[in-house]
C-alpha cells in the first residue's frame, strides 16, 4: 500500500453556512476512514444548523434550508460522528486550518469534548502547496515555459506578472477580456473597507466589524445599541488611522 497506517484515517470534510468558526453551523459531514487493510468505511449525513443558510453559502454547496429542514441537527449525530472518528487519525483538504477547528468548535457547542491535541493531521492542501508552488515564478513556467531569472525584482516581477496575465487570457477563452469582468472574476469586490482589515462588508454591502465581541455587527447597529462600546474602539490607540477613518466616514454618511 501507498500509504502505511498503524491506525485508521479518518478523512472528512464539512459544508457549512459560512467560515466563521463560533458563529457558521454544519449543513453536511461526510467521513471516509482509511483501514490499515486498505479497506474503506463511509459515513455521511446532511446537518440542520438551526439557522438560515445564507443564499452565498448555498451557492458553493448547493445545500438549501429545504435540503435540511428533516435532518437530523448536530446533537443529535455528535455521538454518532464521534464515533466514527473515534481511534483515528485526521486528514482533509485545508483541515488544519479549518475543518478540524470548526467541527471542534460545533462539538463543544453540543456538549462533546473533542481532543485531538495527540492525534496527527494530515492535510492534502497544504501537502500540494508545498510540492507544487503557486508563487510568480511556478505562475511563468506553468504559463509560459520561461524560468523567472529576475524573481523578487520588483521590475522583473511585473514583467513576469503582466505576461502570465496575458497568457491565461490565451490559454482560458472563457476568461473575460475586460478590466471590469476580470476584476469582478478576482474577486475584487471582496475586499475589505479599510486596509486592515480590521472591517468588511456584510451581505447587504454596510460596513461591519471583523474582530471582538461585535464581530460580523454593522457599526450602525453597534452604535444603536452599544454606543460607547462605539466610542471606546473608536478611542483606540492601535486601531489603524486609515481604519478609523472609513469608521468616521461611515458614522457621518449614517448621521446625514
Amino acid at each position: 500500500m501507498l500509504l502505511r497506517l498503524e491506525r485508521p484515517l479518518a478523512v472528512f470534510d464539512l459544508e457549512t453556512t459560512g467560515t466563521r468558526i463560533g458563529r457558521d453551523r454544519i449543513v453536511q459531514i461526510a467521513i471516509v476512514r482509511l483501514l490499515p487493510g486498505g479497506e474503506r468505511e463511509r459515513y455521511q449525513s446532511l446537518v440542520n444548523p438551526g439557522i438560515p443558510i445564507p443564499p452565498e453559502a448555498t451557492a458553493i454547496h448547493g445545500i438549501s434550508d429545504r435540503d435540511v429542514a428533516t435532518a437530523p441537527r448536530l446533537d443529535d449525530i455528535a455521538g454518532e460522528v464521534l464515533g466514527h472518528l473515534a481511534g483515528c487519525d485526521l486528514a482533509g483538504f485545508n483541515a488544519i486550518r479549518f475543518d478540524v477547528p470548526f467541527l471542534t468548535e460545533e462539538l463543544f457547542r453540543t456538549g462533546h469534548a473533542w481532543d485531538t491535541a495527540q492525534l496527527r493531521i494530515v492535510d492534502a492542501q497544504r501537502i500540494f502547496h508545498k510540492k507544487e508552488p503557486r508563487d510568480l515564478s511556478a505562475a511563468l513556467k506553468f504559463y509560459t515555459g520561461r524560468e523567472h531569472a529576475m524573481a523578487h525584482d520588483a521590475l522583473g516581477d511585473v514583467e513576469a506578472t503582466a505576461d502570465v496575465l496575458l497568457a491565461q487570457l490565451e490559454r482560458y477563452p472563457d476568461l473575460p477580456h475586460d478590466v471590469d469582468a476580470l476584476g469582478a472574476f478576482s474577486g475584487d469586490r471582496d475586499r475589505s473597507p479599510d486596509a486592515a482589515g480590521k472591517l468588511a462588508f456584510d451581505d447587504r454591502g454596510q460596513v461591519c466589524l471583523s474582530f471582538g465581541k461585535y464581530k460580523g455587527w454593522t457599526l450602525e447597529n453597534i452604535g444603536r445599541n452599544d454606543p460607547g462600546y462605539l466610542q471606546w474602539l473608536m478611542s483606540k490607540a492601535e486601531l489603524p488611522g486609515s481604519t478609523l477613518a472609513v469608521m468616521r466616514a461611515v458614522l457621518a454618511d449614517l448621521q446625514d
